[in-house]
Order: structure tokens, then sequence, then C-alpha cells
């Protein structure tokens, strides 16, 4: 059975190049895409738990922070592996990511790499 993986970005070119990269690089990934924190909510209210977030800080409406904060607070998502994934490079938000989610990864990002880490959390 394939991992889904929900990828929140509110950049559509994001969401389509890991989407495609994961799925090429291994048939084990289903990668599914939302804009934003709400349309994550949305998708985890409405759908089967992923087995993974990858997580946007900078989004307009529900930014990455407050996503992972609702995610938390919610029985049935708290142990969904969150790894943010952020332009935001700067020591409080590398620092404070890995405390509230799995992993850190800055953009620009490399494919092999993410797969990689990926795989670690989900295998």
């Amino acid at each position: 059975m394939k991992k889904k993986i929900l990828v929140v970005d509110d950049n559509p070119d994001i969401i389509l190049t890991i989407k495609m990269g994961l799925e090429e690089l291994s048939d084990k990934y289903e990668v599914i895409g939302a804009s934003n924190g709400n349309e994550c909510i949305e998708y985890l209210n409405d759908h089967k738990t992923p087995d993974l977030i990858l997580l946007d800080i900078m989004m307009p409406g529900l930014n990455g922070w407050d996503t992972a904060a609702e995610i938390k607070k919610n029985e049935g998502w708290k142990e969904i592996p969150l790894v943010f994934l952020s332009a935001k490079t700067d020591s409080f938000s590398k620092t404070f990511g890995g405390i509230v989610s799995g992993d850190y990864i800055a953009k620009p990002f490399d494919l092999e790499e993410l797969h990689q880490r990926i795989s670690s959390i989900v295998e």
C-alpha cells in the first residue's frame, strides 16, 4: 500500500515538483497537495489520515505554525509526522521547527535528499 504524503504549500509549483519527483523516484508514495493550512485541516477532516505532512511555514491565512498547532491539538492527527519545508531559514525557525515537527527542510531542497528524509520517517 502506498504511503500518503500531504504537501501543504501556497506555491503550486512546489506541490507539483514534490508530487512528480517523489512519485517518479518511488512507487511507494501518493502525494496530495493543499494550498494553505485551512485546506490541510479540511483534507484531514474529510479523508484518511496521511502518513506524513510536509508543511510550509509562510502561507496566507493559517500559516504553518498555526496549522501544526491545530494538528497537534487533535487526538486523531497528533501522531502524524510533520516536516516543515520552508524558505524561512533563520535559526529560530529551524530550531522551533525541529522541536514542533519531525524534521525541518530548507527551500530550495534537493529532491533526492527530500526522498531519503521522507523514507526514514515513513518506512
